[in-house]
Formats: C-alpha cells, sequence, structure tokens
C-alpha cells in the first residue's frame, strides 16, 4: 500500500494501528498511557485499547524528522544531483579519523596512505582497476583528486592554478586535439538520458572546450557536447548531451574535457547534472522523502556545522569558495548552500531547522544567518538573499545553537560553563535578529552528561526552553558476542531513555523552567566490533550480523524510541534521525541509484500519527531483560527490562484510532489478541507489516526490496482480533470506523 493510499483510507474514516512490541513507560504528564502486566507466556500477548481515556497531549508532528550533514555522501554526491567528484578541482585532504587539541581534523600527509585512500574510493566511484594509477600519477604532476589525463602524460601538462574570486583552479595544457582531463563515474540511467553541463573556465588561446561520455565499447559513438564562447575572461558556459539508448544503465562512463586543439585552458569548476534535477536535487531522493511525509530536516550539521561559515553557501557558484571539510575530511564545493536547502526542503514539503556554527562561528554571523533567512527585503541580510532570487523570508522557525560542543571533535569545543556563556552571548544576538524563532539548546547525553545538563540548566535558567540531546548509544562490542545479545540490548534501550529523559525533564522543572522541552537532533543505533584478542576465541559477532543502522533493526529500534517520546509529552518536541542519504539510516545512493533502508519504512509509517491524540492501552506480556553486552548500558544504572510486545493508541483530528506496535522479542513468533474499548470498529483491518527472518536484514544495491513493507487484511469481530506476529517485526493496522 502506499503512503497516499494509506493516508486516503485514514481520511475516510477509518482505525489505523501500527504494531511494535516493546516495554513499560512513564507519562510526563497526567496519568500514563501505558500499562504492563508480566505474562509467563512467550507465545501469547493481549493488548487493550481505552479509546475513551486520552491524553491531553497530541502527538508532536516532528517526531519522524531527518538530519542531514556534509559528511561523505549525504548531501553532495546524496541529496545533491550533481555527479562528478571534486567538481570544483579543489585540494582533497583526506582524514586520518583524529583532532588535533582544538576539534580540528587531522589530514593525512604521508603520500603512501593517501593513494591507498584514493583508489579505495576511486574504486568504488567506479573507476577501472586499469585507470588508478594513471589518476594517482596525474595527482603526483598537479592534476585534482579523481581526475585523471585523456591523452599521454607527456603531452597533457597539469598544474594547479587560481579562480577568479580565489582557491584552486586547474590549468592543462595539451599538445593535440582531443586530449585534456577525465573522471570515471555512474550515471543514473534507469531515469533519464539527458545531463546538463556547466563549466566555468577560461584560456589565452582556446575558442571551445568539449565534454564527452565514452561508451562500453562496441556501443557507438560517445555523445558529447561543444562548449563555446571561450575567451580570456572567465565565463560560465553550458551545454547539453544525451546519452543514447543502447548504452547500459549499470556501467561506469568516462567523462572527458577536451580541447580541439593545442593549447591550454584553466576550469574551476565542472558540472554535470541529471537533467530531471529539481531544484539541483536529487530526484528520487526528494520522491521517497515526500512520500514519507517528512515533517523536519535539519542541516548543515551535526561536526560539520562547528566549522562552517554560512555566506561560503550563498550567490553564484563562481563565487563561493571551496574549502577543507575540517570535521570529515575531503573538500567541501559550497554548491549546496542555505538557498538550496531551503529549496530541497520545499520540494519535499518539510520544515527547515538549521543549526548554527556555535564553535568557529561568532554570535553576530549566527545573527546575520538568521536575518538572511528570516529578515524583510529592507534589512541588509534580506536584501543579500533578495539579490540572491529569493525575495519572499524563508521564516525558518528553529535555530540550534551548536552541536556536540561538550565534545573535543567538535571545532572550537568548550566545557560546560564555556558553552553556558557562548549560549546567553548567541541567544542575545539570535532573539534579536528575530524574536520569533525557537532556539535549542546544546545539551549533553543523557546517560553520561548530567553534569553538563545540570550546568546549562542553572547557568541559563528559565531563559531555557528546549535542550537537545543525542543518544548514539551503542560502543565497542566484543567479536565473541551472540549477535541477537546486542539486538536485545538495543531493544531495552529506549525503556532506559524514557527513564533518563523523564529525570531530565524533572531537573528543568525544579529548575523554575515553566514548559521545559526536549529536541532529539541525532538519533540512530551506534555499535561496532572490538575483535577478541584471544587467538582461541570465536567470532559470533561480524559485520554480516550485527545489527546497525542499515538494517532491520533500526526501524524496530526507532519506532520505540518515538513510542517513548509520545509518552513523555509534550516534553519530546522533535527528533531527527540520523540521516537522509549514505549516513546512518534512510536512503542508501550508490551508483546514482537510490533505494530505502528498513527504517525508512518504519519512519514513513510513523508518520501518520502526527497530530494525534494518544489514549490508554494496557499490555500483558512476556518480559526480556538486556544482556548488557553494549558497553554503554552495562554501565548505565536504569532498569534494563522490557515486555517483548509495545505499543502505542492514538485517536486522529477525523476519529479514527491509530495504533503503533512493536515484536521486539526474540522467543519466536506470539498470538496477540487486540481488544478495542470505546472504539466502534468495521468488520475488516488492513495489516501492514515490516519484518524479515533476522533483525540484521538489510536492503543492498543488488536487492533493494530485500526488507520492505506486505500489506494483508484480517477480520474483526465484536471489536476483537488476533495477529500473528513474527519476531523482528513492525506491524501497522488500519481498521476504519463502522456505522
Amino acid at each position: 500500500m502506499t503512503a497516499k493510499s494509506f493516508r486516503t483510507f485514514v481520511s475516510s474514516g477509518c482505525l489505523l494501528v501500527c504494531l511494535v512490541l516493546a516495554a513499560a513507560g512513564t507519562a510526563a504528564d497526567g496519568p500514563p498511557i501505558r500499562q504492563l502486566r508480566e505474562s509467563a507466556d512467550l507465545s501469547h500477548a493481549t493488548l487493550r485499547i481505552h479509546a475513551g481515556q486520552r491524553s491531553a497531549h497530541p502527538i508532536s508532528p516532528y517526531l519522524t524528522g531527518k538530519f542531514a550533514e556534509h559528511l561523505h555522501d549525504n548531501i553532495i554526491n546524496g541529496m545533491d544531483a550533481q555527479i562528478l567528484r571534486n567538481p570544483t578541482f579543489a585540494d582533497y585532504p583526506l582524514s586520518t579519523g583524529d583532532e588535533d587539541p582544538n576539534g580540528i581534523m587531522k589530514f593525512l600527509t604521508i603520500e603512501s596512505e593517501i593513494g591507498r585512500r584514493l583508489r579505495e574510493l576511486a574504486t568504488d566511484y567506479g573507476w577501472p582497476v586499469e585507470e588508478l594509477d594513471g589518476m594517482l600519477a596525474a595527482r603526483a604532476d598537479g592534476l585534482a583528486s579523481f581526475w585523471t589525463r585523456a591523452g599521454k602524460r607527456v603531452e597533457v601538462e597539469v598544474s594547479p592554478d587560481t579562480g577568479p574570486c580565489g582557491g584552486r583552479a586547474q590549468r592543462v595544457q595539451v599538445a593535440n586535439a582531443g586530449q585534456g582531463i577525465a573522471q570515471w563515474t555512474y550515471l543514473p540511467l534507469h531515469r533519464t538520458r539527458k545531463y546538463e553541463i556547466e563549466m566555468l573556465a577560461r584560456s589565452p588561446d582556446l575558442k571551445a572546450l568539449n565534454v564527452s561520455l565514452s561508451a562500453p565499447t562496441g556501443k557507438g559513438s560517445c555523445p558529447s557536447v561543444s562548449l563555446t564562447g571561450l575567451s580570456r575572461e572567465w565565463k560560465t558556459l553550458t551545454g547539453s548531451l544525451e546519452v543514447p539508448a543502447e548504452f547500459p544503465a549499470e556501467s561506469a562512463y568516462k567523462l572527458a574535457l577536451t580541447a580541439g586543439g593545442p593549447g591550454q585552458f584553466v576550469v574551476r569548476h565542472l558540472l554535470l547534472r541529471p537533467a530531471d534535477h529539481i531544484h539541483g536535487a536529487d530526484p528520487d531522493v526528494i520522491r521517497l522523502l515526500k512520500a514519507s511525509h517528512l515533517p523536519l530536516l535539519r542541516w548543515p550539521g551535526g561536526n560539520f556545522a562547528s566549522s562552517y561559515h554560512w555566506e561560503d553557501g550563498i550567490g553564484p557558484f563562481e563565487q563561493r569558495p571551496t574549502r577543507p571539510n575540517y570535521a570529515w575530511g575531503g573538500a567541501e564545493p559550497n554548491l549546496f548552500g542555505t538557498d538550496e536547502f531551503i529549496a530541497f526542503c520545499r520540494a519535499v514539503g518539510c520544515e527547515p531547522m538549521i543549526c548554527v556554527n556555535a564553535g568557529s562561528g561568532t554570535p553576530a554571523e549566527a545573527a546575520r544567518w538568521i536575518e538572511y533567512c528570516n529578515g524583510p527585503v529592507s534589512s541588509p541580510m534580506g536584501a543579500r538573499r533578495a539579490a540572491n532570487g529569493h525575495p519572499q523570508p524563508y521564516q525558518v522557525k528553529y535555530w540550534e545553537v551548536g552541536n556536540e560542543l561538550w565534545g573535543r571533535w567538535q571545532f572550537n569545543w568548550t566545557t560546560a560553563a564555556g558553552y553556558v556563556d557562548r549560549y546567553k552571548e548567541f541567544s542575545q544576538a539570535m532573539l534579536k535578529a528575530d524574536p520569533k524563532i525557537k532556539l535549542q539548546a546544546c545539551g549533553a547525553p543523557v546517560f553520561w552528561g548530567k553534569q553538563w545538563n545540570d550546568t546549562l540548566i542553572a547557568g541559563v535558567g528559565t531563559a531555557l526552553r528546549t535542550i537537545t540531546d543525542h543518544p548514539l548509544i551503542g560502543g565497542a562490542v566484543s567479536s565473541a558476542s551472540d549477535p541477537l545479545d546486542v539486538y536485545r540490548d538495543f531493544m531495552v534501550l529506549p525503556e532506559v531513555l524514557e527513564q533518563k529523559w523523564s529525570a531530565l525533564r524533572q531537573d528543568m522543572l525544579r529548575a523554575g523552567i515553566q514548559e521545559p522541552r526536549l529536541a532529539i537532533t541525532e538519533l540512530q543505533m551506534f555499535a561496532g566490533i572490538e575483535h577478541a584478542h584471544e587467538t582461541n576465541a570465536a567470532v559470533r559477532l561480524t559485520e554480516q550480523n550485527l545489527v546497525r543502522p542499515p538494517t532491520l533493526a533500526e526501524g524496530l529500534y526507532d519506532v520505540l524510541v518515538y513510542h517513548a517520546a509520545v509518552r513523555l509529552a509534550p516534553f519530546v518536541e522533535i527528533i531527527t534521525h540520523s540521516a537522509t542519504v549514505n549516513h546512518g539510516g534512510g536512503l542508501r545512493k550508490t551508483h546514482e541509484r537510490v533505494y530505502a533502508n528498513p527504517c525508512y519504512y518504519a519512519q514513513a509509517a510513523f508518520a501518520d500519527f502526527a497530530g494525534a491524540t494518544p489514549v490508554v492501552i494496557e499490555i500483558e506480556a512476556a518480559m526480556e531483560r538486556a544482556p548488557r553486552v553494549l558497553p554503554e548500558l552495562r554501565e548505565a544504572t536504569a532498569s534494563a527490562t522490557c515486555g517483548c510486545v509495545d505499543a502505542l493508541a492514538a485517536l486522529a483530528t477525523d476519529g479514527s484510532l491509530l495504533v503503533s506496535i512493536v515484536h521486539r522479542g526474540s522467543s519466536g513468533p506470539l498470538r496477540l489478541a487486540l481488544v478495542l474499548d470505546g472504539f466502534k470498529s468495521s468488520d475488516c483491518a488492513e495489516v501492514h507489516t515490516l519484518a524479515a527472518a533476522v533483525p540484521w536484514a538489510a536492503n543492498t544495491l543488488e536487492n533493494p526490496d530485500a526488507v520492505k513493507p506486505v500489506d494483508t487484511q484480517l477480520t474483526i469481530k465484536a471489536g476483537k482480533f488476533e495477529l500473528n506476529l513474527q519476531p523482528y517485526s513492525v506491524v501497522r493496522l488500519r481498521i476504519p470506523r463502522g456505522d
């Protein structure tokens, strides 16, 4: 069933039930909406829904948000439709994975290590093995990373140069026609055969350059286009080309930028986009996020935010500098900035949320950003926005004051008291720019960050409204661990988080904060493998059976967190899950093909609960205890047990009943009896199930639909019915209201 047909069915007056199996909870305000009774029967459970007993707080519309960061292929070569790697011919620093004492990423300097990493990356991007040596030789001669010569080494000279507004450009001198530079890449030929090209270049002696795509052997002549009008002055030249229908969609292609004769040229950027892009964004990504009814998108970081200066990413592309990515390594071409982010959100239909640079940035810089987004055209920054083609204010409501500034991996990290000082300075400047915005203060994870949070709450006092949390929990697990034990720990974690979030709320209330709120601005499973040192230790946990963000377990985990958030309403206001594309769980983009992780489907199903009013439920089910193989859970003092079934029920504004349930148990299938009290249902329900044989099941490029929802129907009699639930499943029932 599609999301559109699902919404149509709900609006016609139906009962919606989304099932997930979980444990007991505490209401933030008022009586608990979930009551638990332990059962000794592992094969049966009961769910009673009391539709007449309602919570005072509707479900926040922002619980199924997402988080986008300039990290690897999340935005660049992810959300962004531009295809080429390093299109601005930048120096391309590669990270060591370590930071200096200021929180700045250290970059590789040993050439052998750089070469090894570039080989790995280029192979992933589609480069044939026989081309890799040429790419590295060209780099040693002064050609930008991920580019190679089109022609012989002695006949194609390359050197670094300078662009029209500074920054690195690429100089190329050729001895013969048809020579220049090239790059291997995949194309989204499954979707479109037409492509747009944009080049910023100059030449002292050439009038045109050719862009061509080499076809696989024996497939006919290469599509090409001549970009004319080249001169000594910097010019932006555009063109288009079409790939013949007989060229296979699965192959990598060689794009070449060549001269028509001897001469030299300097190129600042070369961009290749599919003609069906949506304001520069990937249409498959837009389509899938729109279909999931994404409510909110956080940007631009993440760690990246602590070194991002927003004014680098506005205005004409030729004026935007390329910078090192100080958080993750690589180059940031600034092709996706504020205006592109807002356009992306509008294409998806979601609310934008911006995390400002409170690391290396200043309060004045953050205030200018707010004025650029929200100010009238009569304001200095509003006029700048209008000059960039956007006269109407963007009205960005949610602003986060820095990212994880308690972490030494943040550019200009700080202490708890230091952040109180920064928050006061930033909030004063930001609220002066727009008093209507809602600010979020950078909290530390509740698993260990009480001292930071206590200092923040005491230091800011009643001026504080919203605090953030990043429950990226897991840690390194021994390779001798049972894979299901890792899964069991993650299934209990939302219960522990609920207890800790409730305690945080009480701390804020005791400080006099009248309406405290929590924004969970990063969320995902975060376990890795620590290989056993003993040579005779049995290895049971591998990359193939570890529950991670791309696996089904992430979908179950996320919905359990949503349940906990609803039970704490109205305290938990926002969740932005990590992330959109190729980072964490959500969408994957490989070889220009986009497909969904299982958690995408779980989140899309839960999005329909936005605005509904929760009702009281009773669950009778067997309990499970966490084995505590996750290091961070081992250190937690809270109770670590859960019911093998968890549920959430809510009344929609049209009168239909929504219920969410997860089978997180690991003891096999069970029979779930459902009893409806205070709701007259029809005699037919639609069942929407996301499940797999193991919790580490995942989708791949080769099998993108391995884990996907299945729709069935069942019969309801006198408000009672039963479901056969498989372990590791998320189920959504949809029941029309009866006459």
